[in-house]
């Protein structure tokens, strides 16, 4: 990107490194007392404003005010520019859909479709569709494949159309690995440079990513964080990103892990201490002497699940490690000592313990008091001990699920599985996976898990037979070392073959259990559990039958397809017997800390990484038979993935004038921690959900519905399951779950689509009520979208996570935020009521109070106030355009 800076504060340098001089922005040429407490993830924000200072989006004022470490500061806007985008399929594929649907609008509205384009550098990773449909066997891998593209043709065909039409925009295809992994082993540089406008720059490598765990990369002290897809495309199209000066919280680690835990134990330890603090919308900085014994891969570990903890980002500083990483991953020497230099320039790298940083607030953890750990049933950050998970489950039975406590104990309502000599019980675990990118990611916890697979064949241990089982690495480097150090064998034969490598069981791919075992499920009512070595347990995400989720490091996830049980205490009972009766236990498979590291050491090379990245774009022969137009416009073919999206149907070249909210109906009444797995479509598509039968409809058979991810690309079917979660408790209708709703002209129970549908028959307006923490987990643009598409007008909840408020924004749906000591509950609602919103018209403001007037069956009305959170002008601006496509439409064509 051209860099325009009025240089005004005479920051503007040069860096010479291996023979090339860089022109670079140095925050240390700043004479300001503050420089040297500024926390180093605020600094890397600081050059972004001294590169991009323009006195329109940047002014000497943002830069002071981010320089002042006030509290004042923290309510101001500041505008951020990121060096580059990245992409997963899922949110990616509905992103170019966008894109697409705006050259058809700009050419609609008289303009030249060329006009929209990246200008901002995009990288997409297909990685979010492959399904665990095979697993077991050898042959698992080739046929997951094989059913990916034959599921996903269409949407293929239409990632490969805008890899040619769009500039700036590069497709890694499928079967690499998962995104994030991919950007820590390959994309990232954490110093970037380009050329333009004949100079070389120098700048740190920063993104935003439409993934939430975007983060990981933070490990590698890339600054980036996860937004809504509709966000995404705003910077794609060279738009600042608006933020407020983020708070930043230090987190200081000493000491050093102990004999037995491993990097998922401690960010599990990490997970639950930050989210009792309270850290939605705050950067968390890693510092202290602890870092030195944390090797990248943990803090990579570590930082992927920011969005689990609740914060923007979790940034560590660059050292020597990172620098050992770099060259480690086949980095070339010009970006290693470009990394190096500039960062000790510009004051970038980490020196001492960081104690002399002026923090928000401080946190300790000593690494040694981490002790083994799983996260469960229902939520990352409820991190239990592993000594006494099997009690704990025991109470969730009883507590969480409302099981009777005779039947919470093991060989209590066991379920005979037909055509089998077993029986199936509460507590069962019907899948144990490793996947996700939290842990693949880290060769420590992988090659542990291959220790237990060859010690535990070693005494004649197997999986439990109901148990699922599966290996989906986020890179194929994993393969590499795991076939080098002769442990991949071991994994096989207890089942945990590849099956391919992406985001699977953790986004809910996980595919369907054998009938048998479902029909035991559902015959018997059970709680069965999955155990994961994911960063995602929400409710209905995992596995539609799987109630309870527990997130475990690789090597538990092994320990417990063996144990079957969660009921079953791993750190006192046997495991299983082995070939001689003899108990065996999970210490006797349990590998050390050397053990793990001594094997490492001996496999992991730099020739895995550059082998596997040379032709990282060029993908498999099936990849490259597909075939596409050249035009610059989309053909808009009829397809259930690909569809021209409403949201510019009847586009204007000036947005129409804002109106206040009247007479709206209650579409869902909600409480605390609704996700965005609550919300937005995901996972399998059940054939009775309104989704299904639009595909029925179709002529899609059962087989063939894929997952509402892989179909994010049509509108049709994704608001039909906005909503639609299994497990969503809407309060309109007690003691039910799943996607239902009254509609209250009748007073009728009907799915939340076919309500919604009714009341925009009627032009009725909607809203939607919550509790706390309305929105956590994934940067799900749908969630946004979906909510828009239903009528939802306005969202009013006590507190949102952050990255779907700003996408509600992003697609003109109000957020409103109650006054402390205000919620559904003090007001005494129902569903049974009607709403307006007033004060709208008379002009918006950045966090204007409204009128919210409640009208009671009874014809009572109250008025209470409600708090709009538009929290920046910028996004003022995009709601009042209906939303920042319409706004950067409108901007581009003359």
């Amino acid at each position: 990107m051209l860099i325009q800076s009025r240089n005004s504060l005479k920051t503007k340098t040069e860096l010479t490194v291996g023979g090339k001089t860089y022109t670079i922005f140095n925050p240390n040429k700043l004479q300001h007392p503050n420089l040297d407490k500024l926390p180093l993830s605020l600094k890397v924000l600081l050059e972004n404003l001294l590169r991009h200072e323009d006195g329109i989006n940047v002014t000497p004022a943002d830069i002071e005010s981010l320089l002042s470490l006030s509290k004042e500061s923290q309510t101001k806007e500041i505008a951020f520019f990121p060096a580059r985008v990245l992409m997963q399929d899922f949110t990616g594929v509905p992103a170019v859909v966008d894109l697409a649907a705006m050259r058809d609008a700009v050419k609609k509205l008289g303009g030249d479709p060329a006009l929209i384009n990246p200008l901002t550098p995009v990288d997409l990773v297909i990685d979010h569709s492959v399904t665990v449909d095979h697993y077991g066997d050898n042959k698992s891998f080739e046929e997951n494949v094989k059913i990916e593209f034959q599921r996903n043709s269409e949407r293929y065909v239409f990632l490969k159309w805008g890899q040619g039409a769009f500039n700036n925009f590069r497709v890694v295809p499928p079967g690499t690995g998962i995104c994030h992994q991919v950007n820590l082993e390959y994309l990232a540089k954490t110093v970037w440079s380009n050329e333009a406008g004949g100079t070389l720059w120098a700048y740190p490598d920063t993104l935003v990513g439409t993934d939430s765990h975007t983060t990981m990369v933070n490990g590698l002290s890339v600054l980036g964080w996860g937004v809504g897809g509709i966000e995404a495309e705003a910077a794609m199209l060279g738009q600042a990103l608006s933020m407020l000066i983020p708070e930043v919280i230090g987190f200081k680690l000493v000491g050093k892990l102990r004999e037995g835990t491993t990097a998922t134990d401690l960010v599990l330890t990490v997970t639950n201490i930050l989210r009792k603090r309270g850290v939605v919308g705050k950067f968390v900085e890693f510092f202290g002497e602890g870092l030195a014994h944390l090797p990248l891969a943990d803090r990579a570990t570590i930082a992927n699940m920011a969005p689990e903890y609740g914060a923007t980002c979790g940034f560590f500083p660059v050292d020597d490690e990172t620098l050992k990483y770099l060259k480690l991953s086949g980095r070339d020497q010009q970006t290693i000592n470009l990394v190096e230099a500039y960062a000790k320039e510009t004051g970038l790298w980490r020196n001492g313990n960081g104690d002399n940083i002026q923090f928000s607030d401080v946190l300790t953890l000593d690494l040694s008091t981490v002790e083994p750990s799983l996260a469960g049933p229902k939520r990352p950050q409820d991190r239990v001990a592993l000594a006494q998970t099997s009690v704990d489950f025991r109470n969730q039975l009883i507590s969480g699920f409302q099981v009777p406590e005779s039947k919470t104990s093991k060989n209590t309502s066991t379920i005979p599985v037909e055509g089998t000599d077993y029986d199936l019980g509460n507590g069962d675990v019907v899948i144990a996976a490793i996947t996700s990118c939290t842990n693949t990611s880290n060769p420590s916890v992988m090659i542990g898990a291959g220790l237990v697979a060859k010690k535990a064949i070693e005494r004649g241990l197997q999986v439990r037979p109901w148990v699922k089982t599966s290996l989906a690495p986020g890179s194929q480097v994993v393969t590499d070392y795991l076939e080098k150090s002769g442990l991949q064998k071991y994994l096989d034969q207890l089942g945990f073959n590849l099956v391919g490598y992406g985001c699977t069981t953790c986004i809910g791919n996980s595919g369907p259990l054998s009938l048998p075992i479902s029909n035991a499920i559902e015959k018997g009512n059970l709680v069965v559990a999955s155990v994961l070595s994911g960063n995602r347990n929400f409710e209905g995400r995992i596995n539609p039958l799987s109630k309870a989720n527990y997130l475990a490091s690789p090597p538990l996830v092994v320990a417990y397809a063996i144990g079957g049980s969660l009921l079953t205490d791993i750190t006192t009972e046997p495991l299983a017997h082995d070939k001689n009766g003899q108990p065996v236990y999970l210490k006797d498979i349990w590998p050390s800390n050397q053990e793990i590291q001594d094997v490492v050491n001996s496999v992991l090379n730099t020739q895995m990484f550059s082998g596997r990245y040379n032709d990282v774009f060029i993908g498999t022969e099936d990849w490259q038979k597909i075939e596409t137009t050249s035009s610059q416009t989309y053909d808009w073919a009829e397809s259930t993935y690909i569809k021209n999206p409403p949201y510019f149907e009847g586009m204007t070249k000036t947005p129409a004038a804002l109106s206040d909210i009247k007479g709206a109906k209650l579409l869902a009444l909600l409480g605390d921690s609704i996700t965005t797995d609550h919300i937005s479509p995901a996972g399998n598509i059940k054939k009775d959900s309104p989704a299904g039968k639009f595909l029925t409809d179709a002529g899609v058979d059962v087989f063939n519905f894929n997952s509402y991810g892989t179909r994010r690309g049509n509108d049709d079917i994704m608001v039909r399951g906005t909503f639609a979660n299994i497990r969503l408790k809407n309060e309109m209708v007690p003691n039910t779950e799943g996607g239902i709703t009254r509609y209250l002209p009748t007073g009728e129970t009907m799915s939340i689509y076919d309500a919604a549908m009714k009341y925009r028959e009627s032009k009725t307006p909607l809203i939607v009520i919550g509790g706390q923490e309305y929105g956590t987990g994934s940067s799900r643009d749908w969630a946004a979208k979906g909510t828009l598409l239903l009528g939802v007008k306005a969202v009013i909840t006590e507190s949102f996570e952050r990255i779907h408020r700003s996408n509600l924004i992003g697609m003109g749906v109000l957020p409103l935020q109650f006054l402390a000591g205000t919620n559904r509950k003090t007001l005494g609602l129902t569903g049974n009521e009607s709403f307006d919103i007033l004060g709208i018209s008379s002009g918006l403001k950045v966090g204007q109070e409204f009128d919210l007037v409640i009208t009671y069956a009874d014809g009572k009305q109250v008025t209470t106030k409600v708090k709009s959170r538009i929290d920046t002008a910028v996004e003022l601006d995009y709601f009042k355009h209906g939303g920042i496509l319409h706004s950067v439409l409108r901007k581009l064509v003359p």
